[in-house]
């Protein structure tokens, strides 16, 4: 049967839905709340798809499907199902690596300990944790405040009866116990286990209220030394918290996640709060193998979550829904307050990984971190080419004396320095920075229509706001040109992005590779321009000191500035040096004219 005879069969049903090519292998795994509807999406004319969909869709041979009760069904089954096929097109982690649980045994008297295998002996689990340095921090804290053991023996009651264990150095300086030789009981020990396990829950609020209570009756009942000991829990755990990012207790128990897109990839951060506190925090990167909506990669990432915490709390942070929906959980988008400012916290995370990944990548694949770059610089732009060739224009000038414009010029993101050009403004009088910008542009591309049309620059920036951006216009409008290129303006007080006939910025993220070319390619004309500007105001200087000295000349000039470095030494030398260069004559002049009040 034809491909596209068998997708009209499918049920109007929720389920996950399988791509296979010509070969038999699963090319592509999804989920659907209507599985006719969301298959037939694919079988439309190719240029109403993507140009990865299109590729996909041309190797799609047969298609299977899976009918489930629920929308969360489909999306455990769709993780299940790409973690055991690896489908090319699908959504990828990039990281596979293991993270560290903490684990509290399954024993008489339990071990808290970081691992990174779970075994199924009745130990419970709390993680994973992205930084295993907050992980072990978290171990080492419960064994600062609480009399744990580390030892691998197996300690049960019949054991310490026959003592046929002797307690370590822990015992001796304090640190534990000696629960191997009954120094506690089974069921004070249990106690503190149980205090952990809260504390790793996200309790830390409640038992800091017990150990509260608890002091206030030993020192109502004259126990000081054992108010002591709660005093001391008490501070501790309120130290720990107070370097753990709190927020208001009010907000509740609630997961956040949310997500940063570029071109090819995508990270998202996940945290969950417990008792005013952020108790789990977790990054995540996505490789986008085809273009995929937002809101679907949300939704895989939910469900990689779920897949290794089991359960969602009823309220989930999001910073827009998710493609799917699961029983018993509310998406919720927060506009204002406590929630929204989770959320922002949240994106930080997810920011931070995206920014650390790329600087990976500039090291590891400088090109592949290079293409990363004008792919995020193409989406935000809405540009329909790649910029592997900008320009960028800025002017100097101060008080309008020496106006000049200096054109910088990057390829494939790198500065190609042979390329850069300065120019020596020639219709302008006084400091009109908008005309100026409209002769430099003007002058840089009709010369290069006339000698290399073909190296145009696909993104020509222009450093300065709406102004100068509309006087480039004209100048690339009468040139014929504008069509062919895409324009924009980097005001350097906001670094705001700002488009012809747009009056409000564009939105680019601060910490986005796009903006950071931008700004770099901004920063190297600004340093190229102010070079050039320093070198022609410092040469009219000397022209000025020295001029209208009978005998000195262009060469004499210089052989002076070459000697002395600077006008201000040549008034300051002795004369009988300045006679050793341009004999004792001229040397009276010349100190004669610079120091003449």
């Amino acid at each position: 049967m034809d491909i596209k005879e068998k997708i009209k069969l499918f049920p109007h049903s929720p389920g996950v839905y399988r791509y296979y090519d010509a070969e038999g292998n699963v090319i592509y795994v999804g989920k659907a709340k209507d599985l006719h509807k969301r298959v037939a999406q694919y079988f439309v004319p190719a240029e109403r798809l993507t140009r990865k969909t299109a590729v996909m869709v041309s190797k799609i041979a047969d298609a299977e499907y899976t009918v489930v009760e629920s929308e969360a069904d489909a999306l455990l089954l769709e993780n299940n199902l790409i973690k055991q096929f690896k489908p090319r097109y699908n959504i990828l982690l990039k990281d596979s690596k293991t993270y560290p649980w903490i684990c509290v045994s399954a024993e008489e008297f339990p071990r808290v300990f970081l691992t990174r295998r779970m075994v199924r002996d009745g130990s419970r689990y709390f993680g994973p944790y992205s930084s295993v340095v907050h992980a072990r921090n978290l171990v080492e804290f419960f064994h600062s405040i609480y009399p744990l053991r580390t030892c691998r023996h197996k300690i049960t009651s019949d054991v310490i009866l026959r003592g046929k264990i002797r307690p370590c150095l822990n015992f001796h300086i304090k640190k534990c116990r000696g629960c191997c030789i009954g120094g506690i009981s089974q069921k004070e020990y249990n106690e503190n286990i149980e205090e952990i396990v809260s504390l790793l829950r996200g309790g830390g609020r409640d038992i800091i209220q017990h150990y509260k209570v608890q002091m206030q009756e030993a020192a109502a009942s004259m126990d000081f030394e054992q108010a002591l000991v709660f005093k001391e829990k008490m501070q501790s755990l309120e130290q720990h918290y107070s370097k753990s990012v709190i927020v208001n207790s009010t907000v509740g128990d609630v997961d956040v996640f949310s997500l940063v897109m570029d071109a090819s990839e995508a990270f998202g951060n996940f945290m969950r709060i417990r008792g005013g506190a952020v108790v789990q925090s977790m990054n995540m990167g996505f490789r986008l193998m085809i273009e995929e909506a937002q809101e679907v990669v949300l939704g895989t990432f939910i469900g990689e979550i779920r897949s290794k915490f089991g359960i969602l709390s009823r309220e989930v942070v999001v910073p827009f829904k998710p493609d799917i929906e699961i029983d018993n959980v509310e998406f919720r988008v927060p506009v204002r307050g406590d929630k929204l400012a989770l959320l922002e916290l949240s994106a930080r995370n997810a920011k931070e990984m995206r920014f650390n990944a790329l600087k990976q990548q500039e090291h590891a694949d400088p090109d592949a971190y290079r293409n990363t770059v004008m792919e995020s610089l193409q989406k935000q732009l809405a540009m329909p080419v790649l910029p592997v060739h900008i320009e960028c224009f800025d002017n100097s000038n101060i008080q309008g004396t020496n106006p000049v414009s200096a054109c910088v010029v990057f390829r494939n993101a790198v500065p190609s320095k042979k390329d850069y050009r300065h120019f020596k403004v020639k219709t302008v009088v006084g400091a009109n920075d908008y005309a100026t910008m409209k002769e430099a542009v003007n002058r840089r591309y009709s010369r290069m229509l006339q000698e290399n049309p073909e190296d145009l620059p696909l993104l020509i920036v222009i450093d300065g706001g709406k102004g100068q951006l509309s006087f480039a216009y004209e100048a690339l409008a009468e040139l014929g040109i504008i069509d062919k290129v895409t324009l924009v303006a980097l005001a350097e007080r906001m670094e705001e992005v700002y488009r012809v006939g747009d009056p409000y910025p564009m939105f680019i993220d601060r910490n986005s590779p796009a903006l950071k070319v931008l700004q770099h390619i901004r920063d190297e004309a600004h340093r190229f321009g102010i070079t050039f500007h320093r070198k022609l105001r410092s040469k009219a200087q000397v022209e000025s000191a020295l001029n209208g000295i009978k005998g000195v000349g262009p060469k004499t000039e210089q052989r002076l500035i070459m000697h002395f470095g600077s006008v201000a030494r040549i008034a300051a030398a002795p004369q009988e040096e300045i006679a050793a260069l341009v004999g004792p004559a001229l040397a009276e002049r010349i100190l004669a004219h610079l120091n003449k009040v």
